[in-house]
């Protein structure tokens, strides 16, 4: 053998050597593989496949007092087909019928439907859309369709649920109903009742495995859910749809016609503190009003001369002096530390009592009365304050409340004009609710309550908690204060500065208030005026106490509190105690209505032949609806006004033990 032929096999064993220890570097790496490094391969394959997902649990219901729906989940659905997913002989055989019952449901022609279907088997289109925003009722029914009703793996379909949050009565007290979401900063917003009693509404996320089957697309991998999710429960509030109808309509029309930037009105329940009404109403750029702000809670500022309750319960309970005392009102200014308080009046009242001057809304009597009764002491007053808990806040359960601020002689803002300044409702602040609940604790005897918006958690038909009455003061002063500022506040009705509300039909009692805001700069540098109503009803056994607050109203057409919030005030009492159906003559009895008796008899037909399974209610009224399933034993949530347009169950489904039907109407 030559030297080149010794070469040359030198090479070729060397080449062979480095051949057969890559091969045996290969088989370490993937023995290694499989046996060491396996399991984390295989995750990491899967997760890129597969993934676990939460799965949404149904929200809890938001109910009225009475009953009424105020907020509910709704699923809304989405179906796509996986046109890869049926064998050829399925899709041959059911494509057509797919695409007439789709023609059918959506009114697309069933040849479109037809060649969409088939291109998307061609182009292996695993995501193919079919149609969004379907009803649960809807849904059902293209499930049921040829080829889908095969299933997932078998049919291709493939489903997507969305619960979306509706409010059925539409947008009235819907900033006090609330929400809870996701900001654009990823922060938590918790807002009204839906954000305060979240923990108790969210239910239960389940979680269900899901496919990438396309990029950014994942579909479920079965129909049944890995972990079922466990619904919230309901909250009852304390909302009187009707008391609530009436405010926010009252609140609007007033807002209107004095082209008004914002107000509120606040209802409560003179003995448990429950809020049977809030409207929150703030001007658009279109002129319309629609809740965006919660007012009564959230904005605290000087509230003026509704602020001469607790300056005159102070004074009485202090024994600085008498309702009978008579104070020269000094032409209508007064003089303190080279500031003057002025009435309203121009030359002021003359020489009259502090129960008059009260009634008349006197700045020049009150603040006479406090300066004169604490000068030497103005820590006494503030002392008092204090004690009534107007220097602390509420706590109400939805968030956003604002502090109160009450002036204390050790702060380094205190000056010698604070004292006289508070007489008569300036260099303090209180928010509406805050406000509202010390009237509402004058028209209770002293009993200082908590204002509740929430006064049951329930599933289904079980008690989980309830809200009862909880008590912050148990008397803010003695019943004797109370027996002479009631009969004062009745007197600003009858004979006082809110004498145009007066009716003999009902009685009324209250404080009217005209606070100036933003007042350091003058007229010209954004001041403006608040006018307010605050008081109760009925005046000699109250049982709902009231707040008005309009901000900002058109000064051209009157500012004052009696003439802007005061009307609002007085049609709440009126509507609740005067305009009822027994006052109202009912005539022509006798007369037949034609569509009613066909109303009637239509409604007498389905109610004779429904046995056991679910009726057909399409195109009925929705009181008719309810009534019929109602006394099927099903539980009925409504959504929307007039006749039914949609229901959840379909007709022909037996009837089970409490189960629930919505009922779309329009």
């Amino acid at each position: 053998m030559g030297v080149e032929d010794k070469k040359t096999s030198y090479r070729i064993y060397l080449v062979a050597f480095m051949i057969f220890m890559m091969a045996i570097l290969v088989s370490v790496k993937l023995t290694n593989i499989q046996w060491v490094e396996g399991d984390y391969y295989r995750k990491l394959a899967e997760d890129r496949t597969v993934k676990n997902v939460p799965l949404k649990a149904n929200r809890g219901n938001v109910y009225s007092s009475d009953g009424s729906l105020l907020a509910t989940s709704i699923p809304h659905y989405t179906v796509r087909f996986d046109a890869m997913a049926p064998s050829k002989e399925d899709f041959g055989q059911h494509a057509e019928g797919l695409a007439d019952s789709l023609s059918v449901m959506f009114g697309r022609p069933a040849g479109e439907y037809y060649n969409e279907l088939r291109k998307a088997r061609n182009t292996k289109n695993r995501y193919f859309f079919i149609a969004k925003g379907l009803s649960y009722t809807e849904y059902l029914r293209v499930k049921s369709f040829p080829l889908f009703s095969l299933g997932a793996f078998k049919g291709g379909v493939i489903t997507e649920q969305k619960i979306v949050r509706e409010h059925p009565i539409g947008r009235i007290a819907e900033r006090t109903i609330g929400y809870e979401r996701t900001g654009h900063s990823g922060e938590n917003l918790e807002v009204g009742i839906e954000g305060a009693f979240a923990k108790y509404l969210n239910g239960k996320d389940g979680r269900r495995m899901m496919q990438k089957i396309a990029k950014n697309q994942w579909k479920p991998i079965s129909d049944v859910d890995q972990v079922e999710p466990v619904d919230g429960f309901d909250v009852v509030s304390t909302i009187d749809v009707y008391i609530q109808d009436i405010a926010h309509h009252a609140l609007v029309k007033q807002l209107e016609y004095y082209e008004a930037d914002h107000g509120c009105v606040v209802v409560m329940e003179t003995k448990t503190g429950y809020v049977r009404a809030i409207s929150n109403l703030g001007r658009n750029t279109d002129g319309t009003y629609s809740e965006t702000v919660n007012y009564a809670v959230w904005e605290s500022q000087e509230p003026g001369s509704t602020f001469k309750l607790p300056a005159l319960v102070a004074l009485l309970e202090d024994k600085k002096v008498d309702t009978s005392k008579v104070f020269d009102c000094h032409g209508g200014v007064v003089n303190y530390f080279g500031r003057q308080v002025e009435d309203s009046k121009k030359g002021g009242y003359g020489k009259i009592s502090l129960a008059r001057g009260f009634e008349l809304s006197s700045n020049t009597v009150l603040v006479q009365a406090v300066y004169e009764g604490y000068k030497d002491n103005p820590k006494q007053f503030v002392d008092r304050l204090n004690g009534f808990g107007l220097n602390k806040k509420l706590g109400v359960s939805l968030k956003g409340e604002a502090s109160p601020r009450i002036p204390q002689p050790e702060d380094k803002t205190w000056s010698r004009l604070s004292l006289p300044w508070m007489g008569f409702g300036y260099g303090l602040s209180l928010t509406p609710l805050q406000t509202l609940t010390f009237y509402n604790a004058i028209a209770n005897n002293g009993e200082m309550v908590k204002p509740l918006f929430v006064q049951e958690i329930k599933e289904r038909d079980r008690l989980i908690k309830k809200f009862g009455k909880e008590v912050i003061n148990p008397k803010v002063c003695s019943q004797e204060t109370i027996d002479q500022v009631k009969a004062i506040m009745e007197n600003v009705v009858k004979k006082g500065t809110g004498s145009k509300l007066y009716s003999p039909n009902f009685s009324m009692a209250g404080k009217t208030g005209t606070a100036q805001v933003n007042y350091g700069g003058g007229k010209g540098d954004g001041m403006y005026y608040a006018s307010s109503f605050a008081g109760y009803f009925p005046a000699d056994d109250p049982e709902y106490s009231c707040i008005v607050i309009i901000h900002k109203p058109h000064v051209g057409k009157g500012y004052y509190g009696a003439d802007v919030s005061g009307p609002v005030f007085k049609r709440i009492a009126q509507k609740i105690y005067t305009d009822v159906p027994s006052t109202n003559e009912v005539k022509k009895l006798d007369k037949e209505l034609k569509k009613q008796e066909v109303l009637y008899a239509a409604y007498y037909d389905k109610q004779s032949k429904v046995k056991d399974t679910i009726p057909n209610t399409i195109g009925m009224s929705g009181m008719d609806a309810v009534a019929l399933l109602g006394n099927m034993g099903l539980k009925v949530q409504v959504i929307g006004m007039g006749k039914v347009k949609k229901q959840s169950l379909a007709p022909g489904h037996s009837v089970a033990k409490d189960q629930t039907i919505i009922l779309e109407l329009s």
